[in-house]
């Protein structure tokens, strides 16, 4: 008998909402269909105007979008059911992630946020919704994130090999696997900063295969500028998130130097980037095998190329393993509802920093209510 939930993720490139539909019966975990629902360039400058660092916003349009992404949200999953043609009374629950518009989990009072409203998403769709999955993990201590090494661990564990799972999108994080530990953190910058740079020179989101990064030359003197940040020092457990890799934050690198290329520097962040996740794997996890990339990095052919440079083992797409790398995530978001709705934990202390295990997020019933397992 099927086991399905519905996995909703929009990560900090903000291109989108990733919809998956998971079963989870026999002890598998299955990715049975799968919808993609692109954000409009509008929707997208009104998310990152609020997701700007020390930027006033009104209450008013803070909850209009809460409500209008939580639509949309709701609308992907049903989009995806329509797709998979299952009746959403089959389906046990959703688990939202929603679109992050401030992480800052830091002591005394941290705090991470997300909007596209549980309950848009528990009534329009009538299934049961679990959301707001990183706070119980910073109530504890923890940094809220990253969250999906612990589903890493369960889809991606293998006792034949040590291997560091690489998720690539605004922010990069890894997961390393080497059997029984599992160690985890934000590396810094994925596709921010790049995607950034597209915008505001080519008028694109985000930059192919990374050809305009391939054109370019690195400016070894910026790059040496951009790795000058203590984020890079800092021990693990750590997560950080665009509103610290942010416009201003890379303003303030550029405004050292004279006019420079477009190219040259899109050249130079692709080589930060690369070079800030070969640094933390060389570092915390130097018995590594093989990575594994998911993300919508995983399609930036100059970004994966310098990893290879730089790490020296097989940098593989998870799609080796059957995943596309471009559905890892909302499975990820599916399995952690499963969690929650069996009353399990969802983070991991090793990772987060988090005094203790705990179920996470919030159940917002559906029609037919919430029974607990």
């Amino acid at each position: 008998m099927s086991e399905l939930y519905i996995g909703l993720m929009s990560g900090t490139s903000l291109d989108g909402i990733d919809a998956g539909l998971v079963d989870f019966s026999d002890g598998k975990i299955r990715l049975i269909d799968f919808h993609y629902q692109p954000f409009s360039a509008e929707l997208r400058q009104h998310i990152h105007k609020l997701s700007q660092p020390d930027q006033a916003i009104l209450l008013k349009d803070y909850g209009a979008l809460d409500a209008r992404i939580g639509s949309l949200f709701a609308e992907a999953a049903q989009a995806l059911l329509r797709k998979a043609q299952i009746p959403a009374s089959a389906i046990k629950a959703i688990g939202s992630h929603g679109q992050t518009v401030y992480h800052a989990p830091e002591p005394p009072f941290g705090f991470s946020l997300q909007i596209g409203d549980p309950n848009c998403i528990a009534e329009i769709t009538g299934i049961t919704t679990v959301a707001d999955f990183r706070r119980r993990d910073i109530a504890v201590g923890g940094q809220g994130a990253p969250l999906v090494p612990a589903f890493h661990r369960a889809i991606f564990g293998d006792n034949t090999h040590v291997r560091t799972v690489l998720n690539i999108g605004g922010i990069a994080n890894i997961t390393m696997l080497d059997g029984s530990t599992v160690l985890g953190f934000d590396t810094g910058p994925g596709n921010t900063l790049m995607n950034l740079w597209c915008e505001q020179h080519l008028d694109q989101p985000y930059d192919h295969d990374g050809e305009w990064a391939a054109s370019g030359q690195v400016n070894q003197a910026l790059l040496t500028n951009l790795k000058d940040d203590s984020y890079f020092t800092l021990p693990p457990p750590k997560s950080t998130g665009k509103e610290y890799f942010s416009p201003a934050w890379l303003q303030q690198k550029l405004s050292r130097f004279g006019a420079l290329k477009a190219e040259d520097v899109q050249a130079t962040l692709c080589r930060f980037s690369a070079d800030s996740i070969a640094d933390a794997i060389h570092r915390y996890a130097p018995d590594t095998e093989q990575t594994l990339v998911c993300g919508g990095g995983a399609h930036n052919r100059q970004l994966l190329d310098l990893l290879r440079q730089n790490l020296d083992i097989p940098v593989l797409s998870t799609a080796e393993l059957g995943i596309n790398p471009d559905h890892v995530e909302a499975i990820a978001f599916a399995w952690l509802a499963r969690q929650t709705v069996n009353n399990l934990p969802g983070n991991l202390c090793s990772v987060t920093g988090a005094k203790t295990p705990v179920v996470l997020g919030g159940i917002y019933s559906g029609k037919n209510g919430f029974k607990a397992v």
